[in-house]
């Protein structure tokens, strides 16, 4: 399963792992698209192999749940908190421009 959570996360500049029901999931896929990222977006609850791919992402993030799982540049970055911070401390966009995800 690492394979496959390493294959989609490198499918885009921005690949965010979800589930349909997770409000900071949202809150995360938004932010993104008010940034202007066209994001690769991957909920895990309909996945058939959702639940081995959440364990992955879990091992990876030392954390359960492991949603949202934010990968950028092929890199993971983390989850809601991260992000955040990133964003608030103005490190966010440079990082998207960095990694071809945004341009301006």
């Amino acid at each position: 399963m690492a394979e496959r959570v390493s294959r989609l996360s490198t499918e885009k500049a921005v690949v965010i792992f979800t589930t349909s029901q997770c409000p900071m999931c949202h809150t995360v896929s938004s932010l993104f698209y008010e940034l202007g990222v066209c994001a690769a977006v991957h909920e895990l609850d309909k996945d058939p192999r959702g639940r081995e791919m959440e364990s992955e992402l879990a091992r990876r993030l030392g954390r359960a749940p492991p949603v949202p799982a934010v990968f950028i540049g092929g890199k993971l970055v983390g989850s809601t908190d991260k992000i955040m911070s990133l964003h608030l401390a103005g490190k966010l966009v440079p990082m998207l421009k960095g990694a071809g995800a945004i341009w301006l």
